[in-house]
């Protein structure tokens, strides 16, 4: 069973950003060390270069154990990062502050696609898997044009069932960022 992580800056500060930029590929070493197929299937850019308002992972467990299960335990929730800012070094605040929550797949079936609003093009996929591989474009990349958005989608060999696949993240992505950033009266609100 696959499972989707989403790991956001939220309403934090530009260092937020910069902490998921950086915090991404940590969370993605220890889903390897676990036993874990781990892939970034979406990334919504921060302010900077080196910075990412969030990152969408996919997880699926490769041997028997606790895998996805374990891992969740460990990382679901708010992950603090202590470091010095890289963007504001006369800074005083050393604690960041990031969310690492797993996507309601099921509500992303929710968000509607419109057709006028997709581009879909197919693509041959990569690695192992004999001539299918090499011979059928099975691959299907997906660009949501309002948002700028792309998903690629390659793990099955049916053409169809990656046009699936690619629809379902596009939709969980565009979910998170709904959630993400709020209107101004929410972030005076919040700043109260």
């Amino acid at each position: 069973m696959k499972t989707w992580i989403v790991i956001s800056a939220g309403h934090g500060p530009p260092e937020c950003a910069w902490v998921v930029f950086h915090l991404g590929p940590v969370f993605a070493a220890a889903a390897a060390q676990a036993g874990i197929r781990c892939e970034e299937v979406g990334r919504t850019d921060g302010p900077d270069r080196e910075t990412a308002a969030s990152i969408v992972y996919e997880l699926e467990d490769m041997s028997e154990g606790p895998g996805v299960a374990a891992l969740l335990a460990a990382w679901e929730g708010t992950a603090q990062w202590i470091g010095k800012s890289p963007l504001r070094p006369e800074h005083r605040r050393r604690n960041w502050f990031v969310k690492v929550a797993r996507l309601a797949v099921e509500a992303a079936g929710s968000v509607e696609l419109r057709e006028q609003d997709l581009e879909e093009s197919a693509m041959r996929s990569s690695g192992p898997g004999g001539q299918t591989i090499n011979t059928r474009s099975s691959a299907v990349r997906l660009r949501h044009v309002p948002t700028g958005l792309v998903v690629t989608a390659r793990d099955e060999r049916s053409q169809h069932l990656n046009r699936r696949a690619a629809r379902a993240r596009l939709a969980a992505l565009l979910l998170a960022r709904a959630e993400g950033p709020r209107g101004p009266a929410e972030q005076a609100r919040r700043g109260e």
